[in-house]
Order: structure tokens, then C-alpha cells, then sequence
């Protein structure tokens, strides 16, 4: 898992969000880019990175991952369910590249993707895969987590190409 921490990397790699509530005044809407407002159950979700660790929601009663994180498995309605650490591994499944300018922050191209993690056969995320050219991201590619700050806190993951090593 790699963290992404340079400001330049961080403005040339983007992600995928929900928009903060609050409005930016006029002089910081060049700089800031949108980002969560977590709930309890997704606090550990965002804040993992901090770690360099991928946080996903697991129920203790039948074993089943699941994304995005809430108080009930929607497999067994158990409610002993917690995040534990993943592996950060995962394939691309879908994708898509970006090429519309939505944030002055976020410069097209960049790609939106949903990946299937490793644990468990159906476990996705929609992410954004960084550190490569966004035409060639494919399915089937294999990529792993790396995270990137936000704010003081707050972690987005996001996913790079897996390095093959000798």
C-alpha cells in the first residue's frame, strides 16, 4: 500500500467523492476538491489511510466483506459487524475515463473505475485508478490500494496499477 502525499501528485491524480456540505467561498474553490463527510460507520473507511490501511466492514456471524460500511450484514442482518483490515489488492472490473471538467481541481482525463478486491468474489468499490495513463486501464488489470489526503484526517484510497517485481 503506498501513500500518495506530494501536492503535485495530488492534484494531478483525481477521485471520486461525495461533496462536502459546506460552500467554498470564491477563493478556494481553485484549490480544494470535494470530500466525504463521514458517518460513524464510514469513519474508518476514510481514515484507514492514515495507516496505510484498507478498511472494509466484515461480519463476524458469516464471515461475508461488504461495501460500503453499515450497522447490519446485508447477507445474514447480523449486527456484529466491525471494519478489518484488506489487502489492498484488487482488479479492475469496470471503467471509465473521465473527460468533462467538473472541479477546477480535477483536470480531465482521469478515471473512474469499480474494482473487485481480493477477499471475496462481489466485494467492489468504485475508486479512481492513478499513476498510469488513463487509456490503459482495462479490466482485468490488476492494481493496488495507495491512499491520498484530503484533509487532516480524511483518506481517500485509490488504486495504481500492481508493479510486477523480479
Amino acid at each position: 500500500m503506498t501513500a500518495i502525499g506530494g501536492a503535485s501528485e495530488r492534484q494531478a491524480s483525481t477521485h471520486l467523492c461525495r461533496a462536502a456540505s459546506r460552500n467554498p467561498s470564491s477563493d478556494d474553490r481553485a484549490v480544494i476538491r470535494p470530500f466525504p463527510v463521514p458517518t460513524d460507520e464510514e469513519r474508518a473507511f476514510w481514515t484507514g489511510g492514515a495507516d496505510g490501511v484498507l478498511l472494509i466492514y466484515r461480519c463476524a456471524t458469516c464471515g461475508r466483506w461488504f461495501h460500503p460500511p453499515g450497522p447490519v450484514c446485508p447477507a445474514c442482518h447480523s449486527l456484529e459487524v466491525a471494519p478489518r483490515p484488506v489487502s489492498g489488492r484488487a482488479t479492475v472490473w469496470a471503467v471509465t475515463v473521465n473527460h468533462q471538467q467538473w472541479f477546477a481541481s480535477l483536470p480531465p482525463p482521469y478515471v473512474v473505475a469499480i474494482v473487485e478486491l481480493a477477499e471475496q468474489p462481489g466485494l467492489r468499490m468504485l475508486t479512481n485508478v492513478v499513476g498510469c495513463e488513463p487509456e490503459v486501464v482495462r479490466s482485468g488489470m490488476v492494481v493496488d490500494v495507495a491512499f491520498e489526503l484530503l484533509a487532516d484526517d480524511l483518506w481517500l484510497p485509490v488504486f495504481r496499477p500492481k508493479v510486477s517485481r523480479p
